[in-house]
């Protein structure tokens, strides 16, 4: 049964780290974007990546709604939920149960996006539909990259099934033999298609970020 979460609250902490040589010098990165989510009431680091692709790129729009695929546990709904405002609203679904109380006007649930069992929980007309889904690594970049590209398209299917006319579109995806084939599939659907790979990424990380807009 899919579970929901609702709420209000989050977590604290401070810290840094350093390092010397150029891999620490990542890692120190790494570990000072982590120490300032905890600062800022993230559960985890990859806000700054949604933050920076918002700024740049101005997916997210005030009052409107949103769906976060793969959200746990809870980052890009604090952050969504800020762009979109009180009178805006965003919904997540992820495998895992979201541990973190959320604003009032976020709503997330622990199900599966390939076999909801209730699809009533979405609606259609989403201003924006967002992945920051990632397959569990093998450490074959082959074989991570098909998954991710898998993953991406589901996304791109929940996006057009569910996106308004206009919406935007942000999904992750592991660059591979695979990235050309859906950038292409992105193409048909949204009149305009980007990639990014914000700097709050880790520099070894083969992930990029497809943000596309306008939905035809």
């Amino acid at each position: 049964m899919a579970k929901k979460t609702k709420g209000t609250g989050k977590g604290t902490g401070k810290g840094a780290s350093k390092g010397a040589s150029k891999g620490a010098r990542g890692n120190e990165w790494a570990d000072h974007l982590t120490q300032r989510a905890k600062a800022e009431n993230y559960p985890a680091r990859s806000v700054y990546k949604l933050e920076e692709i918002q700024k740049k790129f101005k997916v997210i729009l005030p009052k409107s709604h949103v769906l976060d695929l793969g959200c746990a546990p809870g980052s890009w709904l604090l952050y969504a939920a800020k762009q979109t405002g009180s009178r805006g609203r965003v919904f997540g679904i992820d495998l895992k149960q979201i541990e973190i109380k959320l604003p009032d006007n976020v709503i997330a649930i622990q199900d599966n996006i390939l076999a909801l069992e209730n699809e009533d929980f979405l609606e259609k007309g989403f201003g924006a539909v967002l992945s920051d889904m990632a397959p569990a690594t093998t450490g074959r970049k082959d074989v991570d990259a098909f998954r991710s590209f898998e993953l991406c398209s589901m996304a791109l299917d929940t996006a057009k099934k569910f996106g308004a006319p206009n919406s935007n579109f942000v999904c992750k995806i592991f660059q591979g033999n695979e990235f050309k084939k859906f950038e292409q599939e992105v193409k048909l659907v949204f009149r305009e298609c980007k990639t990014f790979k914000p700097e709050s990424c880790r520099k070894q990380s083969k992930e990029i970020y497809i943000i596309a807009k306008g939905k035809k």
